[in-house]
């Protein structure tokens, strides 16, 4: 004979009552799959948050199990997209009918991929931190994806001043003399002729994309637009031909953050499968103890709000 055992979260609940915002759990070890081409699929380990509104005040609370044998079910059995992540919103409301109208669901993870060397045929590993999150609130879904993308960034102002010091020291070392090419130009290839560098540091482009239910997620796509834009992806594997490219990268692309929050903004309003963008650019200073950083978002009605998003701000 079935033991009865006692179910306190359906009893009916005394004072204070009151419905909550957000009910759920936090910090769920999930394994996912993401699809990253049609012939591959990787495994990634995620930390997930799911939460349901607690709409009934006379409810004591909802049924974190479900949640979580939901997550178990559909989120680690196919592959993630915007549309499966919908599908299991609804599942969450199914599963809380009469408690819940609104449900949400995190996946943070690391995506890693093999990228290319500049030059060589060589290729390493490179780590990505990103987000999907959903949510279903009074029947009206919105998908967001979330990644982070470093690069480098070379200070224009910086290399302004390091070239005006280099015409310095040509002027001293040539001035009052007839040019002889070989000497300027082994003169060119000494730690004098050269004498001054700018700066450049590593930075982080953080990106927001609110997408569709039927959006084909496919991350190396977005990292690609990425990379494209600010045209200095920072490198894994390189050999002396690939850290001179990156030199002429850097030398060529030089950028304030404003500048980089730009490139990104034209490339993301060139691309019609986003329904709205949030970018925040984040120069790590080598001159000083701060970074430098800019926000740009797509500046849609009840879009993604213009504040700094202080909450977001890129932690190193």
């Amino acid at each position: 004979m079935t033991k009865h055992m006692p179910d306190i979260a359906c009893q009916p609940h005394q004072a204070p009552q009151g419905k909550l915002n957000w009910v759920g759990m936090s910090g769920i070890e999930l394994p996912i799959l993401i699809e990253q081409s049609a012939q591959q699929t990787l495994t990634l380990s995620s930390q997930v948050q799911a939460y349901v509104s607690l709409d009934d005040p006379l409810s004591k609370g909802i049924h974190m199990s479900r949640l979580y044998l939901l997550l178990d079910e559909m989120g680690s059995n196919e592959p993630l997209t915007p549309n499966r992540i919908q599908v299991l919103l609804e599942a969450f409301l199914e599963s809380h009918h009469g408690l819940s109208q609104n449900a949400f669901v995190e996946f943070k993870f690391d995506y890693y991929e093999r990228r290319k060397s500049l030059k060589t045929d060589n290729s390493g590993w490179k780590h990505y931190p990103c987000t999907l999150r959903g949510q279903l609130r009074d029947g009206q879904y919105e998908c967001e994806i979330s990644i982070s993308v470093p690069y480098s960034s070379t200070c224009p102002c910086s290399a302004a001043l390091s070239r005006q010091l280099i015409q310095e020291a040509f002027q001293q070392q040539f001035a009052d003399q007839p040019l002889d090419y070989q000497q300027v130009l082994a003169w060119l290839g000494t730690p004098e002729g050269i004498c001054a560098t700018p700066h450049s540091q590593r930075s982080y482009a953080q990106i927001k994309l609110k997408v569709t239910a039927d959006h084909v997620l496919n991350l190396s796509t977005v990292i690609n637009q990425i990379e494209d834009a600010v045209k200095t992806p920072v490198q894994s594997t390189v050999k002396r031909q690939d850290e001179q490219e990156f030199a002429r990268l850097n030398a060529t692309n030089l950028m304030f953050c404003e500048d980089a929050a730009r490139r990104l903004q034209a490339k993301l309003e060139s691309c019609p499968e986003y329904i709205d963008y949030w970018v925040r650019v984040n120069h790590l200073e080598s001159l000083h103890p701060h970074d430098a950083v800019a926000v740009v978002t797509k500046n849609i009605p009840n879009g993604y709000s213009d504040e700094p998003n202080f909450m977001d701000a890129f932690e190193h």
